[in-house]
């Protein structure tokens, strides 16, 4: 399939083995050209040193368009400009922008921190006001957990583009039609921003179910059966998810979606047998980008 586009999120290692696995990972994934690799950020700056650090490390090492996250959530204006900063003097100019959960966890009602930016239109509109910064945003087809409603969701949606994003990258999802659902309900709005799906390859169903608790995406009855009893057996888990991904990718690519963003947990296999699945091909071969 041409005309597709493909990205990646990964997250900060926190250990040398955790860097032995990305490294060899990137390094693969880097051979499908992605429009950007993403690089996560722990809510309340939690994490700030490990991004940083994993951002210098793709800077050095790739020639990928690289994107840091960001969070207000917990933090002064003062120090999240800082970052903002720091992601420029890097010369990185795409910030994912993001509230984040409070510390409690994703449940918790949010409070805006008395000196920071009071949601992520704020933080948008602060980011803008540093530098000419590309901002990605997130979107939510099940809808937030703290919205009521659709159309509450939707406002916050509208807010944050009317701030100046240009990207809504959506939270993953399982049900391609809660997907097209959404981006009807955008569309019908008039919000005027690409809607990119969040793709989640399975690779542990476990983890996964953790995932959707946490954050309230569904997860349909059919998984469950599919993944039933192969917790201890990886190989044939493995000849599942990618099954059940390839699947999910090639029915939005039939339904008019040309972006992809691919949630790595740091891994290369499955998202590689998506980007496959979907008519991509390593540049020179795997192996030589990072």
């Amino acid at each position: 399939m041409s005309g597709l586009t493909v990205s990646f999120e990964i997250f900060p290692p926190k250990t040398d083995a955790a860097w032995a696995t990305l490294r060899p990972a990137m390094q693969r994934l880097a051979a499908y050209n992605p429009a950007f690799v993403s690089v996560t950020y722990g809510a309340g700056g939690s994490s700030r040193p490990a991004t940083l650090e994993t951002l210098q490390w793709l800077k050095r090492e790739t020639d990928l368009p690289v994107g840091g996250h960001l969070t207000c959530v917990d933090v002064s204006r003062k120090d999240t400009d800082d970052v903002v900063r720091a992601y420029a003097d890097l010369g990185i100019n795409h910030i994912v922008a993001l509230r984040g959960d409070p510390a409690e966890g994703p449940g918790a009602d949010y409070k805006a921190h008395p000196e920071g930016y009071q949601s992520t239109a704020d933080l948008i509109r602060g980011i803008r006001d540093i530098g000419d910064f590309e901002v990605s945003v997130s979107a939510y087809p099940e809808k937030h957990p703290h919205s009521p409603d659709f159309e509450t969701d939707l406002d916050v949606l509208a807010a944050k583009v009317d701030a100046g994003a240009t990207r809504a990258i959506t939270q993953f999802f399982f049900e391609n039609d809660t997907f097209y659902r959404y981006r009807d309900r955008v569309a019908a709005r008039g919000i005027d921003v690409d809607i990119v799906p969040g793709i989640l390859p399975i690779g542990s169903f476990r983890q996964v179910t953790n995932f959707a608790a946490r954050c309230n995406s569904h997860i349909p009855a059919r998984l469950f059966e599919r993944f039933d009893g192969l917790d201890d057996d990886p190989e044939l888990h493995r000849l599942v998810a990618a099954a059940v991904a390839a699947e999910q990718v090639d029915n939005l690519a039939a339904n008019g979606v040309s972006e992809f963003h691919f949630y790595t947990l740091n891994r290369a296999e499955l998202t590689i047998a998506c980007c496959r699945m979907l008519g991509c091909h390593p540049a020179n071969g795997e192996g030589q980008a990072a």
